[in-house]
Parts: C-alpha cells; sequence; structure tokens
C-alpha cells in the first residue's frame, strides 16, 4: 500500500498570460484547473506509470469536494477528511512566468481531525510507502510530520518526506527512506548558496548523518544528485528540453524514485526514473506520461 498525505491540498488555477502588466487587465492566453498539492502530484505519476495509491489529507468547502472528485476521476483512490471550516485553497499559478504563483490559506484543521488522520495511518505496516509532502496550514502543530513519522516508527513503514527546513529536520531522527530538497533548501537549511552539484553533495552527506537514509537533491536544469544509503553517489545533468511548465517537477522527481526503487530496489534506476519522471513533467503541460517518462529515461541512461 502506498498513501500519499496532502495536508493542504488545492485547486490550481494554471493559466498564461503572454503580456501580463502589473495594475492592468491581464487576460489568459490558455487555462486549466486541477487539483493540486504536492502527495496529488506524486500520487498521479505513479497513477501514470501503473502503480496505485491513496490520497489522504483534509479538504473543505465547494473547492474540497472538487478536488476530492478530481483525483477520483483521475483514477486514484481519494480518502480525504472534510473539514467544517473555510475553503481549501485556490492556487493561482502562471505558467508562462516561471515561479509567479499566489496560493491560498486553506481551511483550520482542526485536533480532532489531526486524530482522525492519525487513526487512517494506523492501518500502516511492513513495506507500505509513506509520502508526507508540502507544506501545513497555520492551524496544524509545526511538530505533524515529526508525529506522524513517530507513530508508525517500528513498523516497517518506508516513509518519503518532501518538506522545508523545520518541517524537514524535525524528521530526520526517525530515519526516513528517502527525503527530497531542492538546492535553494538545502541551502537554506545549512546557510549556504549552493550552485552545482558538486557542492549540493556535501551537504547531502550532512543530512544522512542527521539521520536521512536516501537524500535526493533537486536543482532544474542542473539535475540532481543523490546521496544513498548504500554509499554510492549518483549525479546527472537534467536533458535537454523546454521547459513548459515547472509545477510539479519536483514531486515527479519524488514518484519517478519511488516507481524505480519499488521496481528494481536499484539506486541507479530509480535516481534515473527521477530525473525523467521530474524533467518529463518540466517539459510538459501537465504531470508526465508513462511515454514521455520512459523516452526521457533511455536518452538519460545512454548519456550517463
Amino acid at each position: 500500500m502506498i498513501c500519499t498525505v496532502t495536508f493542504n491540498p488545492s485547486l490550481d488555477y494554471i493559466v498564461s498570460v503572454s503580456d501580463f502588466k502589473l495594475g492592468m487587465t491581464n487576460r489568459t492566453d490558455s487555462e486549466l484547473i486541477l487539483p493540486g498539492g504536492k502527495g496529488i502530484n506524486v500520487s498521479t505519476i505513479l497513477k501514470n506509470l501503473g502503480i496505485g495509491s491513496t490520497a489522504l489529507g483534509f479538504t473543505a468547502g465547494f473547492t474540497g469536494r472538487e478536488i476530492s472528485q478530481a483525483v477520483e476521476r483521475m483514477g486514484i483512490r481519494s480518502d480525504f477528511i472534510p473539514v467544517e471550516n473555510g475553503i481549501s485553497r485556490i492556487n493561482v499559478k502562471l505558467k508562462n512566468i516561471d515561479g509567479t504563483e499566489i496560493n491560498g490559506m486553506g481551511p483550520e484543521i482542526s485536533p480532532e481531525k489531526v486524530d482522525e488522520l492519525m487513526r487512517k495511518l494506523d492501518v500502516l505496516g511492513e513495506g507500505d510507502v509513506l509520502v508526507l509532502a508540502g507544506s501545513i496550514p497555520a492551524s496544524m502543530p509545526d511538530d505533524m510530520y515529526s508525529r506522524i513519522l513517530e507513530s508508525v516508527s517500528g513498523r516497517g513503514v518506508i516513509p518519503i518526506v518532501d518538506a522545508t527546513k523545520d518541517l524537514l529536520l524535525k524528521v530526520l531522527r526517525y530515519r526516513p527512506f528517502l527525503i527530497k530538497p531542492n538546492h535553494h533548501e538545502l541551502g537554506e537549511i545549512f546557510q549556504q548558496e549552493i550552485r552545482s552539484r558538486e557542492e549540493a553533495l556535501p551537504y547531502a552527506k550532512k543530512l544522512q548523518e542527521m539521520g536521512a537514509r536516501n537524500v535526493l537533491v533537486s536543482m532544474g536544469k542542473k539535475g540532481a544528485v543523490l546521496a544513498a544509503e548504500d554509499g554510492s553517489v549518483y549525479s546527472a545533468a537534467a536533458p535537454n528540453g523546454k521547459l513548459v511548465n515547472a509545477v510539479g517537477a519536483g514531486d515527479s522527481m519524488v514518484a519517478g524514485f519511488l516507481a524505480g526503487w519499488l521496481d528494481r530496489q536499484e539506486y541507479r534506476h530509480a535516481f534515473y526514473m527521477g530525473i525523467a519522471a521530474g524533467s518529463a513533467s518540466a517539459f510538459s503541460e501537465y504531470l508526465a506520461t508513462e511515454k514521455e517518462i520512459a523516452a526521457l529515461y533511455e536518452r538519460i541512461s545512454r548519456e550517463e
């Protein structure tokens, strides 16, 4: 069983505006509304690769209902917990202005709803995979990730965490199977500017010393670095291609790595699958298909 948790899912309104001007009325050239959130993105790529998962988290209001229904329409099992206060957020993303977006706040999550999520995770056991990804609403305790990892510790669950600074650092003592900071997040943790894969590697190894079993650092067009649990190190540039939409590329890398690991339990294969999936999504209008990932995997494995 694979479970992905998106604590603060969204409806992503992805638009392109050819000549965006501040203070003016701007009209879209294209638009797309999709369920968003890092865990949902991981579930989507896994589904595209033929691997089932259950998407969990919290939803609220009319946007929350649409998120759950859209996830189900995509062929992913939805098990979101509805909450009474607020609405699930709407995120506006300008895809032709890289990195420009406006993200909503999300609903208020009560302690009772947090307990309900914890009970859902009680079913996880030996060999099950738990992916915790993204931010948490302000109403939730800031040790939420570490509380969850503590609750599944010793049960043979395979935890994967894709989060930023404090959320990430607090889980390291529970020895997550995989963490995936990008190079900006890695630099923020260690108060360093990281500009190359060579510079990223020592800090990836430091996170291993702090408890992470495998550290995968994504670096956009510069590629990625993996410090693996068996002591091996992998580094590769991203394949050449036109950036179309960077939304979800990092989440796709997580899903690709997981799919590759489940397929062969081989780090090189998992690493290449991660780069292929992340790059294929960046080169696509939405998240990558199995065919797109397979084509890039062949290119990467030939070139390395």
